[in-house]
This record gives structure tokens, sequence and C-alpha cells, in this order.
């Protein structure tokens, strides 16, 4: 209790569950990443991860449960810091500050939005149905098109825009969000905060780019149903 109650409790908290939903999106992007394989690769995966049963809505209830407590203590952390920062001193602090710095909150309320909307869409199927696998044929290995509900759903300007959107919202929390985590747990000596600093924005970067390299190439055709 004492850890929720002090800020740096809070801030630690942040930091271990930020590091726990890098893993959950590295591990998440590599399965993404199997459409490009084709229906082999993609339809598999779907089935594997289906075959674990229950197993896989309690590590999906475990991530909602670890994304509530970031975002909840983000959010409070970000008002509590704005409440107690004089004007002055906020007005002097921007010229050392970056933008995705101060737009943690902005992005993290984004990607809350958009894990919500990505529910909605590709694990329970509920908008966007015209896609959705569950109305679709089976491939010719009887299992769900889960291939032709991305591939179809990304070849849809609309839902593709709004993937790139919330991956862009990623890059600028994963940029601020690496050093953080290392000034939290006290290793923010100059010489290593900026080999740091380095490291997440390269690590942003390719996320970045291998994220919506999946709606971009579908989009314009280079994957096709």
């Amino acid at each position: 209790m004492h850890l929720i109650q002090s800020t740096v409790g809070r801030k630690i908290l942040m930091a271990v569950t930020g590091l726990m939903l890098v893993g959950f999106v590295s591990i998440h992007l590599l399965g993404n990443l199997s459409v490009f394989a084709g229906p082999d690769g993609i339809n598999a995966y779907a089935v594997k991860l289906h075959s674990l049963g229950a197993l896989v809505w309690v590590f999906r209830a475990a991530m909602l449960a670890i994304f509530a407590v970031h975002i909840t203590f983000g959010v409070q952390l970000s008002l509590e810091n704005r409440t107690a920062t004089p004007v002055n001193y906020s007005i002097k602090s921007r010229m050392k500050t970056t933008f995705s710095s101060e737009s943690m909150l902005y992005t993290g309320l984004i990607l809350a939005a958009f894990i919500i909307y990505h529910l909605f869409h590709f694990t329970m199927q509920i908008v966007h149905t015209k896609h959705a696998a569950s109305e679709l044929p089976l491939d010719a290995a009887m299992r769900p098109d889960v291939y032709s509900m991305v591939v179809g759903s990304f070849q849809t300007p609309f839902i593709s825009i709004v993937y790139i959107v919330a991956m862009i919202a990623l890059f600028l929390h994963l940029t601020h969000g690496l050093s953080s985590f290392v000034q939290t747990f006290g290793l923010n000596n100059g010489p290593s905060l900026e080999k740091v600093s380095i490291v997440g924005k390269l690590a942003a970067v390719g996320y970045l780019l291998a994220y919506v390299a999946i709606p971009v190439l579908i989009l314009a055709r280079f994957v096709n149903v």
C-alpha cells in the first residue's frame, strides 16, 4: 500500500509495468509479422493461440490489468506534476524537454483508446464485421481465415490510418519511456543516460517501422488476399 501512496513507488510501478508492456508489444509484433508469410503463417499462428484455450484469456486479462495500472498511475503522476510545478519553472523546463516527454499523457491516452478499438476489431470482431474471420469461409486447411480478415481490414484506408496514428503514438511513448525507466531506477548519470536515450530512440523507430509496415504494405496492395 505504501508503494502506491508514495510518488517514488508509483513511478517504480509505472516503470515495471511499462517494461512488461514493451515485452508484450515485442511478442505481439512477431505474431503480427507472420501475415507476410501468407495464410499459412498467420492462420497457423492464430490456431496455435486458440489451442491454448483459457490461458490466452488469462494472459489477456493480466496484460489489461498491467496496462490499467500503468495508465492510471501515469495520468495521476502527470496531473500531480502539473499541479506541483510552478508556472515559471514549467516555462524554463520546456527548453530541456522533448516533444515525446511532453506528450506522454496524450500518447498514453491515445494508446488506451486504440487498445479498446483493437480488441473490438480483431479480438472480439464486433466492429468492421465485413472482414471478421468469423464471417469468412475457412481457409484451405479448415482454419479461421485470419489472413483475409487482416488484409481485408487494412485495405480499408480508415482502418489503416487509425492503426498508423496509434503506432506513431506508440513510437513517441517509447521514445521517452526507456530513458524514464532508467532514471526511475537511478541509472541516470550523464554518459549512460545519453546512450540509453539513443538506444531507446532506435528501438522506438524499429517498432514504428515494423508495425506500420503491415497496414502500409497491405494498403499499397503489396500484400493481397
